[in-house]
C-alpha cells in the first residue's frame, strides 16, 4: 500500500470501456491509477447510465483474458494493476435498469406518438401552417434552395479520426463522418461521436445511419460548428480537489 501512495500525480492509463447491456457502447477513457473504484464508477454511471450500487467491474488484459473483478470500492485503480489498452467491463446488474431491455440501442422498441394529418390540421398552430404562413409573406423564400456543395471547402481538413471541439457549447468529440447528407438538406455535414452523452443520437438520423457510437453521443452539424485539433477527453473531475 506504501508504495502506491508514492505513485506520481500524473500516473494514469487508458482502458477501453464496455457494457453489458449496450453493445454499441465503447470509450477508450484514460484514468489516474490513484482514482479509487468508488470514482472510477462515479464517472462511468454518467457515461453508460448504470448505477453505482448496480455496477459491477471486470478487468482484462489486451488478450482478453480476465485480470480481476473491481470488487473494493476503497482500492485505488492502480490496485490492480490495470495497463494501457486493457478493457474495463461494465455489468449492469439490475434487471430494471435504463440499460437493460435494448431500447437504448433500437429505437424500433420505443413506443413512438402518431397523430393523424386530420387532427394535426385541427391544432391552432402547427409547423404546417406556419410553414404556409411565411411563404405567404415571402413567396420567393421557397424557392431559394442551397447549392449541393454548400460549404465543402470547409471540409479540407476535417477528416473522420480527428478531435474536434463543436460549437455552440464547446463540446468534445471525434469526427465519424464527414460528406452530404440528404437527408439532413443540401450542402456537406459533419457527424461527431461526442465524448459525453451531450448529442441527439447514436449515429441514425431520420432512418439513415451515417456512423455508429454509443446512444446520445451522435450530433451532425454544419462545418463552420467544427474546429479540428488537439482536443484531448475532459476529465471531470480535473477541478474537483480531493
Amino acid at each position: 500500500m506504501a508504495s502506491l501512495l508514492h505513485l506520481p500525480a500524473d500516473d494514469s492509463v487508458q482502458l477501453l470501456v464496455t457494457h453489458s447491456n449496450i453493445k454499441t457502447f465503447s470509450a477508450e477513457i484514460r484514468f489516474s491509477l490513484q482514482t479509487t473504484v468508488e470514482v472510477v464508477k462515479d464517472k462511468l454511471w454518467k457515461k453508460s447510465g448504470t448505477a453505482m450500487d448496480s455496477m459491477q467491474l471486470k478487468l482484462y488484459d489486451d488478450t482478453g483474458s480476465k485480470v480481476d473483478d473491481l470488487n473494493e470500492d476503497s482500492r485505488p485503480l492502480g490496485f490492480y494493476s490495470p495497463n494501457n489498452g486493457y478493457r474495463l467491463h461494465i455489468v449492469d446488474l439490475d434487471p430494471s435498469s435504463v440499460t437493460s431491455g435494448g431500447w437504448l440501442e433500437d429505437t424500433s422498441l420505443v413506443e413512438k406518438y402518431t397523430i393523424s394529418d386530420e387532427a394535426y390540421n385541427k391544432l391552432d398552430s402547427n409547423v404546417r401552417k406556419f410553414k404556409e404562413k411565411m411563404v405567404s409573406q415571402n413567396p420567393t423564400a421557397s424557392s431559394k434552395k442551397l447549392p449541393e456543395n454548400y460549404m465543402e471547402d470547409l471540409c479540407v481538413n476535417i477528416k473522420v479520426g480527428d478531435r474536434c471541439e463543436v460549437e455552440p457549447g464547446a463540446k468534445r468529440g471525434v469526427i465519424k463522418f464527414v460528406g452530404k447528407a440528404e437527408a439532413l438538406g443540401p450542402g456537406f455535414w459533419v457527424g461527431i461521436q461526442y465524448d459525453e452523452p451531450l448529442g441527439k443520437h447514436d449515429g441514425m438520423v431520420k432512418g439513415v445511419r451515417f456512423f455508429q457510437c454509443p446512444p446520445a453521443h451522435g450530433g451532425i452539424v454544419r462545418p463552420d460548428k467544427v474546429k479540428v485539433g488537439e482536443f484531448p477527453e475532459r476529465d471531470p473531475f480535473e477541478d474537483e480537489e480531493i
